[in-house]
């Protein structure tokens, strides 16, 4: 079991062979064994490995721990170290990846599956604040969905909104497939200085209102930006620093995970009671976190519905505002 999770953990991703569950329970054992901080927090619980049959039964690591913690399985030197988006003052997450190609590979194979091949597209980000830092998981997937594109006018856009505003006009004229992924407050900001028509653009929302902007419900800001761009869906992406994988909306706010991640759902009162469906805090696995951390207890509200998808309702009292989940309540 080692060996495969240690050289053959690409696997997660073939059509087919993916026993969701089952492997979740083997990465479970292995990263208990060989995560310090994971294996602590599962002992300290008093949780027995042995008797761990089904995915409710596995203990979930309070997001916090990315803060205070090496949060890693093995001894390995990071090939990046990912940190959280964070206002002055605040303690940012840091995700110690020890694989790079395991994340390209996790958000390329979702953005085919969701979207088609990026090839497709003409993508443009407008990332600002993000664009800042030099260590925003974010900022690297767009600049890789950037380049796989092979569109000579993909990139990133500053505060250069008529030069985007012109460029979303000349694809549109051309019919050509276009996405534009932005933080929350710079499609605000650009939406209230343009407004026109796109039938041929996406617009995706990472969620980050951050200090820059009075927060927003969802429902609000994807109202203003329909109505400034006359389309009748915004998409939003769900992901975060200490994954490695990320849920997509085409609408309504209700995402879909790919076939290596997974959200359930924990009760307020109770954290160690897990539930697949209804209405609680959110507990994400990502299989493709293999060298960190698979369970994670975020601390969005959320509501999953018996398809498996789900909806971020706000953050829970109490806890750090987060970049790539938008305050909804």
């Amino acid at each position: 079991m080692q060996e495969m999770f240690e050289q053959g953990y690409h696997k997660i991703f073939e059509k087919g062979s993916l026993d969701f569950e089952a492997l979740a329970l083997d990465i479970f054992q292995y990263q208990r064994k060989n995560n310090a901080v994971y294996g602590a927090y599962v002992e300290a619980l008093g949780v027995d490995p042995s008797r761990v049959e089904r995915l409710e039964a596995i203990p979930f690591l309070p997001i916090r721990f990315f803060k205070t913690h090496a949060v890693k399985t093995g001894d390995f030197e990071p090939e990046v170290v990912f940190e959280s988006s964070g206002t002055t003052g605040m303690v940012n997450s840091r995700h110690l990846v020890k694989d790079l190609s395991l994340y390209k590979e996790s958000f390329t194979r979702a953005f085919d599956l969701f979207y088609g091949p990026v090839s497709d597209y003409c993508i443009l980000g407008l990332l600002p604040s993000y664009l800042e830092r030099g260590n925003s998981s974010l900022v690297l997937m767009v600049d890789e969905l950037i380049r796989r594109s092979g569109h000579a006018q993909s990139g990133f856009y500053l505060d250069e909104y008529a030069k985007l505003a012109g460029l979303l006009k000349e694809l549109e004229a051309r019919q050509q497939k276009t996405l534009l992924i932005g933080v929350s407050f710079a499609l605000l900001d650009f939406a209230e200085q343009y407004r026109f028509p796109l039938k041929h653009t996406i617009i995706m929302e990472t969620g980050g209102m951050k200090g820059r902007r009075k927060e927003l419900i969802r429902a609000e800001l994807h109202a203003i930006l329909q109505q400034a761009f006359s389309v009748n869906n915004i998409h939003s992406e769900y992901g975060m620093t200490e994954l490695l994988s990320q849920a997509y909306s085409k609408g309504a706010g209700i995402y879909h995970c790919p076939p290596w991640m997974k959200v359930l759902l924990r009760d307020d009162e109770d954290p160690l009671h897990v539930l697949r469906s209804g209405a609680g805090i959110v507990n994400v696995i990502d299989l493709a976190n293999i060298h960190s951390c698979s369970f994670i207890a975020t601390d969005d509200a959320g509501k999953v519905y018996e398809d498996g998808s789900f909806e971020v309702l706000g953050r829970v009292d109490g806890s750090d505002m987060r970049g790539c989940s938008l305050l909804v309540v």
